[in-house]
């Protein structure tokens, strides 16, 4: 039985003798590895160092130069990866909301599915509350304006509440989403916190009891 009947391909599919000489198949091209080792670097160069940027200036002064100075590549390098200071924010934000997802869906109650929908509100009011505290710079970076509702995790956020306020039986809770999550707005945050100087816990006391009405327990 030839190797093609047995379901391999026979030998002249990888080599082929013939008057020009043996022909061989493409082989990869040794410098790929490298290429792509770089790649790898040269983007966590440039997350590291605008991270550290957008936390220690104002995220309305990022340019691409800069952060490429700061990353220590050139400009092309930085342009291959990302467009615009904000989609480095973007991608910055989004392993720490990527985090916040992930318990969201399998963590424990109340952030976790388990606990009644006004409890698991307030829980998600708390952690998007931490994670503001944390990392406003990134969020005011990546978020600012109307592209809040079209960049990050807005949509998973929609999606979130939108099904509390319906297990909670809200009324029209498809006019309410937004409405639930507009206390959470980078710039928001930033004027509570900054502006009037509200402590985080003050905040927290309040977001609790609001998502207390919104969706009542029991």
């Amino acid at each position: 039985m030839s190797d093609e009947q047995r379901g391999r391909p026979s030998a002249s599919v990888h080599r082929v003798g013939g008057p020009l000489g043996d022909l061989q198949a493409p082989q990869d091209n040794p410098a790929t590895p490298r290429r792509r080792a770089d790649a790898v670097r040269n983007r966590a160069q440039i997350l590291a160092a605008a991270e550290q940027l957008f936390t220690e200036h104002d995220p309305r002064t990022i340019t691409m130069d800069r952060i490429a100075k700061a990353a220590g590549v050139g400009r092309a390098t930085l342009y291959r990866s990302f467009p615009d200071p904000s989609s480095v924010a973007v991608a910055l934000l989004d392993e720490h909301e990527r985090r916040l997802q992930g318990q969201l869906i399998y963590g424990p109650p109340p952030l976790g599915p388990g606990a009644p929908p006004a409890e698991r509100l307030s829980a998600f009011y708390l952690a998007m509350l931490d994670l503001l505290e944390r990392h406003l710079p990134l969020a005011l970076g990546a978020e600012v304006g109307p592209d809040r509702y079209t960049t990050g995790a807005y949509g998973f956020w929609r999606v979130h509440v939108r099904t509390l306020l319906v297990e909670g039986r809200a009324a029209d809770p498809d006019a309410l989403i937004d409405i639930v999550l507009s206390p959470l707005a980078p710039e928001l945050f930033r004027f509570q916190r900054h502006g009037m100087g509200l402590s985080r816990d003050r905040i927290a006391t309040s977001l609790t009891d609001l998502a207390r009405r919104l969706i009542p327990p029991g």
